[in-house]
């Protein structure tokens, strides 16, 4: 996964209306009724199939924090599917998506103009179609480097060339990423 991926997904799991189980026991019951079998939570989590066993029971309530990372990474991410699939929804048909970024951007345009990358701080609100975009390509499992170019050509479009008012012959280039945040 890259920044635009975890961010998509960081943003989906704002939109919860009850926080996910907070003890162990609580999160290993809920992934058993979400994957049905021991085997199959220990998979998902990495550990043994008697190690699950032991969280659930209790015989085991500190699991090492790399292990108690991976159960609570997994339970966030099959909590409250429908509420997230909602939330997502309404960004892709009607709100759009707001992105915060600090990265390197370059441009391609006219002579006489500046095209030196440089560090920018940007906060956009993307429409609909981008958020749409997004999305679908997330789903279809597509790499960083497309969710980038996504992203790079809402930006380019909404913020740089100011929705075609200006800067008509202006190309973008979205790189060296310091942090990346989105919201809908």
């Amino acid at each position: 996964m890259g920044d635009i991926d975890d961010a998509l997904d960081r943003a989906g799991q704002e939109a919860f209306t009850r926080e996910p189980p907070k003890t162990l026991k609580g999160q290993i019951n809920y992934m058993l009724r979400q994957l049905k079998t021991t085997k199959a939570v220990a998979q998902e989590i990495g550990v043994s199939q008697r190690s699950v066993e032991r969280y659930r029971t209790g015989e085991r309530k500190k699991p090492p924090k790399a292990i108690s990372d991976r159960i609570e990474a997994a339970v966030r991410a099959r909590w409250q599917p429908q509420v997230r699939r909602r939330a997502r929804q309404q960004a892709a048909t009607a709100t759009g998506i707001t992105v915060e970024t600090r990265a390197r951007f370059g441009y391609t345009a006219p002579i006489g103009t500046t095209d030196d990358p440089r560090m920018r701080r940007l906060t956009v609100h993307l429409p609909p179609e981008y958020a749409r975009r997004l999305f679908e390509a997330q789903q279809q499992g597509a790499g960083d480097q497309r969710l980038r170019s996504i992203v790079a050509e809402g930006l380019q479009e909404i913020y740089f060339k100011d929705r075609g008012r200006r800067a008509s012959g202006l190309e973008v280039d979205f790189s060296d990423i310091d942090y990346f945040d989105v919201s809908y």
